[in-house]
């Protein structure tokens, strides 16, 4: 009988991150290997020394992992998916849904030491941070505009060995490994037929030259209607050097998915995502719409943030309009910092707040039960009552320098002044 806290990801999945860590899938809470990332457990050692997938696959972590989930623990690891830390679709669930019916083959493949014979079939590699959307959420590891905007405003803190990446004899050999192994071991999949599924994400993976050379060679090697690809966009771009993503790729390939993010409407969302263009994302959308053979292939991915409090109703009200589905998940606050997060609000502000989104008979199961978790969840100020009150001061510093430095039309200041008492909440940080 297969274990409750059992997921196949471990036995199909791999995944990089665009400084070359290695997890067992990009939710997965693990110790930094080199550089830490916003949901690892421990920091690395600031030391850039890569593994290649064979070393990782059946290394001494990837094997107790698998040695764990086949004796029933509860894994650490897995706490996003156990706790529904991001949203209440949890990743384990995909996982196990789509690769199921290799779950015998999982337990024969595997000894007592958790090594597997299988490999790698589903693949979420991030060939870079290559990206030209600054979201306010995010950050320099997972967009090259966040990290050009970082360099030249002297943003940097090279003396945290978090950064080290950053540093160019260390950036160097990241883009060499990159270049060579990485590349490489994505090359010898497609060629050997053994992409299942791929997440195409960021960076901006519409960006990625890799995504329009490696899903047109799956194409020309007869291995389109074996894959099933989805993609995490911010769906500027959906056509590349004559190239159309829905008439010369989506539409030769078995199944597909496009979840595109939007956490805002209008100048709001615009706000929120630097770099989008309500308008163009609208046409890149519906242009989705148009040819789906189903409602699960095109989605909007929204993250709420504190911003976004505000366009819970707008956005249902769009997704309505579109005739589509809303996947809805909560900015990871992983420090009391993270202003950009509804958690950094009091409860005694939040919690109101949330009801009246309740309150709203049009409101999808998803949101709902996305409202009702957070609702559940403690605020930053319940979590970290210690460094709460400085630490969500120099979050809003941080709020303030980049408004100063992307001088666009909105400002938390306007967002918020919909909500006067959140408004003095935020004017008395």
């Amino acid at each position: 009988m297969k274990p409750d806290t059992l997921c196949m990801a471990p036995w199909t999945h791999t995944y990089l991150s665009p400084q070359t860590e290695r997890r067992m899938c990009c939710a997965s809470r693990e110790p930094a290997q080199n550089f830490q990332q916003y949901i690892d457990t421990t920091a690395g050692t600031g030391r850039y020394i890569p593994i290649t997938l064979d070393e990782h696959w059946n290394g001494e972590h990837m094997r107790s992992v698998r040695k764990r989930m086949m004796s029933g623990e509860t894994l650490p690891e897995c706490a996003v998916c156990d706790d529904r830390l991001l949203n209440t679709n949890v990743y384990r669930s995909y996982f196990n849904q789509l690769f199921g019916h290799k779950y015998n083959e999982a337990i024969a493949s595997t000894d007592d030491t958790g090594r597997t014979t299988m490999r790698p079939v589903s693949w979420d590699y991030r060939f870079s941070n290559l990206c030209n959307f600054k979201c306010r959420m995010c950050g320099d590891m997972l967009s090259s505009a966040w990290e050009s905007e970082q360099r030249q405003h002297n943003m940097v803190d090279l003396t945290n060995p978090k950064n080290n990446w950053m540093r160019p004899e260390v950036k160097y050999e990241i883009e060499k490994f990159q270049n060579t192994q990485v590349e490489q071991e994505f090359a010898d999949a497609v060629e050997q037929h053994r992409v299942e599924e791929v997440y195409w994400v960021g960076g901006e993976p519409l960006m990625y030259e890799q995504h329009w050379q490696y899903m047109k060679r799956i194409i020309e090697l007869g291995d389109g209607l074996n894959v099933y690809a989805r993609y995490n966009t911010n769906l500027s771009r959906v056509v590349y050097r004559g190239i159309d993503l829905y008439g010369d790729i989506l539409s030769k390939i078995r199944d597909w998915q496009i979840c595109a993010s939007l956490d805002g409407t209008g100048e709001i969302g615009e706000y929120i995502r630097t770099g989008l263009d309500y308008n163009q994302w609208l046409e890149n959308f519906r242009r989705g719409v148009e040819i789906r053979t189903n409602a699960r292939q095109m989605r909007i991915d929204f993250t709420l943030t504190l911003p976004g409090m505000f366009e819970i109703g707008r956005m249902q009200d769009l997704a309505t309009e579109l005739g589509v589905e809303l996947l809805a998940k909560v900015v990871f606050g992983f420090s009391p910092d993270i202003v950009m997060s509804p958690l950094a609000l009091p409860r005694e502000l939040l919690e109101p707040w949330i009801d009246e989104h309740l309150n709203d008979n049009m409101l999808s199961s998803v949101l709902r039960d996305m409202l009702i978790q957070l609702k559940s969840r403690p605020t930053f100020a319940e979590q970290f009552p210690d460094t709460y009150t400085k630490a969500i001061a120099q979050g809003k510093r941080r709020v303030l320098q980049l408004e100063q430095i992307r001088t666009q039309s909105v400002t938390m200041t306007d967002i918020l002044s919909e909500r006067p008492e959140v408004l003095k909440w935020w004017m008395s940080i």
